[in-house]
């Protein structure tokens, strides 16, 4: 039997919130999220009313997941990793936030050398980039402070450069990345942070996989 897949738009309509899967078109009027703001399928289907606390929880773990462009257990291993750490002290929510924003899929996203962080993910396991000089094609790679990310050579004849250069003129990346527009590089600079992730209540995701 095929396994029946949802579309992007509908995913994001489905949370009540977008997860930024089609790159620009998020962006745009044409948004399916903003015509449409409402959950896909029939209305009289729609759910309505009060959710239980488990329906809750579940929500919120599948607007994060999405948002990062994430498999369920690339995520629950994050999950997993943060929960253990967190009888060591701290706080586990900006913990877990760091943990995805390191993902060096995450980072290529956040450098504006991709559309997308699914777009991101496809660059880097085809093998696009360097880390430090040198290949790295794992998207989950943890990156950190004074790493410098860049393009191999052979990879910046590609379609996808043609219209890169202009496009990152008015980009403006996170301030704990530096991005040299000219050389198309970028280096961590300090310690991630996310602060357009909002909406979510992770509490609600570690509750999630502490069941």
């Amino acid at each position: 039997m095929q396994k029946k897949t949802i579309t992007n738009c509908k995913v994001c309509r489905r949370l009540g919130q977008k997860t930024f899967l089609k790159g620009e078109k998020c962006f745009s009027p044409t948004c399916p999220f903003i015509r449409r703001p409402y959950a896909p399928g029939p209305k009289k289907k729609r759910r309505s009313g009060s959710f239980s606390e488990f329906a809750k929880q579940l929500k919120e773990k599948q607007k994060l997941r999405n948002y990062y462009g994430l498999g369920e257990r690339q995520f629950r291993n994050h999950v997993k990793f943060v929960l253990k750490k967190r009888g060591q002290g701290g706080d586990a929510t900006l913990f877990l936030l760091k943990e995805l924003e390191r993902r060096l899929d995450n980072v290529v996203f956040r450098l504006g050398f991709a559309k997308s962080r699914r777009e991101a993910k496809q660059m880097v396991s085809h093998g696009y980039f360097l880390v430090n000089g040198k290949p790295v094609n794992i998207s989950s790679f943890a990156t950190k402070k004074g790493l410098a990310i860049s393009f191999k050579e052979n990879k910046k004849g590609k379609v996808i450069f043609k219209n890169l250069s202009s496009a990152l003129k008015n980009y403006q990346q996170p301030k704990w990345l530096d991005l040299d527009k000219e050389k198309m590089e970028g280096k961590i600079m300090a310690e991630p942070t996310a602060e357009d992730v909002n909406n979510i209540d992770i509490s609600s995701i570690f509750e999630f996989y502490s069941r």
